[in-house]
């Protein structure tokens, strides 16, 4: 009797099941995913994968299934491998054993799916499309997939295939379970970080006139900020600036001679990203000036946006409605102010970003994601992972 794709997944799905929780009970930070790699390399070898580790400062990995014709496309897959700096409050049996450290966005279920479609992969005999197959670290603020592309997983420079086309999913606490979801253009934002320092002689909280007021100064220049999305920024490109901290000052007479404060800035287009950070320094530093506070500013740039191709979109809800049918199929109406370091595989090859929902038919919402509380979903393992095998196996016009 032949063996169907879907029947060699569905009877891997309580083996996949068991590593999801291996590896969520053992999670680990950014570029400290050492356990997790070996996993990964243990099952590429159980299976027969040909892979090359050592990726992206040490724990990416990189798996290559050839195809069994001459001349193919090559179709690269992605999982992202790290954890959080998180303390883990679900209380499952296969809860973290990592004190402060939890697998709290599913990287754990990325990584599970994406080591199920490289066993079934590998079984299938007829491959029209080289694999790539990429494990990727530090997703969590490490940039690990700009390392991994620097270290030319796309570029044909570790194996002989160029990829042609990239594809990687998040689990989505948001949607409906086993609903995937998608759009065209920009998916997920561009994210930028900042730092403000604010200093002057700083006294006496009795004497404010002989000084200047950090803290005064702080809470103009949050204001300030504001403008930028309302009068600056066109209001449907997308735009969010926001202060996430303050620090100053520790006595209630004093008024201190430094205040430290940080945020982030979110875009979804290369115009508003260029005139954001623009404004941003004229804000701050206008403000401080007319408020006689020095000022010096640290800017970190941050994630691309993560941009849907059109063609690479197209073919991905194609194959993707031939696995779970056109009625769990969803257009999301608007892209997600977070940001993916998926996007810079985009930057090299076009590529889509797709949603699978966690959220059970029974509940209305559950945990999300980065909270202590949340848990990756395994009753989706399955149809993500026929997905990705026949994005895989599907001809690449």
């Amino acid at each position: 009797m032949t063996i169907t794709l879907r029947d060699r997944v569905a009877g891997d799905h309580a083996y996949l099941s068991d590593i999801r929780h291996d590896l969520h009970a053992h999670p680990e930070l950014m570029y400290q995913e050492k356990r997790t790699c070996e996993v990964v390399q243990r099952e590429l070898k159980t299976a027969g994968i040909e892979f090359t580790p050592n990726l992206a400062g040490g724990t990416g990995v990189l798996g290559f299934i050839p195809a069994t014709e001459k001349g193919a496309k090559t179709v690269a897959l992605r999982a992202d491998m790290d954890a959080l700096p998180i303390l883990e409050e679900t209380g499952l049996p296969y809860a973290s054993t990592n004190p402060g450290v939890m697998h709290a966005c599913g990287h754990d279920g990325h990584t599970t799916i994406l080591l199920g479609a490289a066993r079934a992969l590998n079984n299938e005999t007829t491959r029209k499309n080289n694999v790539l197959l990429m494990f990727q670290p530090a997703e969590e603020g490490g940039a690990g997939g700009k390392r991994m592309c620097e270290d030319g997983v796309l570029n044909g420079s570790i194996y002989p295939a160029k990829a042609d086309v990239a594809y990687g999913l998040h689990g989505w606490p948001m949607g409906k379970e086993g609903v995937f979801g998608v759009k065209n253009g920009a998916m997920l934002a561009a994210t930028d970080q900042f730092v403000i320092h604010l200093q002057s002689p700083g006294g006496h909280a009795a004497a404010p006139h002989v000084t200047v007021d950090t803290i005064v100064a702080s809470a103009q220049i949050i204001v300030a900020l504001q403008t930028i999305a309302s009068r600056n920024i066109v209001a449907t490109e997308g735009f969010i600036m926001t202060v996430t901290y303050v620090k100053g000052g520790n006595a209630l007479n004093v008024i201190p001679s430094k205040v430290e404060m940080g945020g982030t800035m979110r875009t979804l287009t290369p115009e508003s990203r260029e005139k954001g950070k623009q404004r941003f320094f004229e804000v701050v530093q206008g403000v401080g000036r007319s408020l006689g506070v020095d000022v010096e500013i640290e800017w970190e740039e941050g994630y691309p946006v993560t941009f849907n191709d059109a063609w690479a979109t197209d073919r991905y809800r194609r194959i993707a409605a031939s696995v779970i049918g056109e009625q769990r199929m969803k257009e999301e109406s608007a892209p997600v102010m977070g940001g993916e370091d998926f996007s810079f595989y985009g930057q090299h090859v076009p590529a889509c970003f797709f949603f699978v929902g966690l959220c059970p038919p029974d509940k209305e919402r559950v945990p999300s994601v980065h909270t202590p509380l949340f848990d990756f979903n395994d009753r989706v393992i399955p149809d993500a992972v026929e997905t990705m095998c026949r994005l895989a196996l599907d001809p690449v016009d």
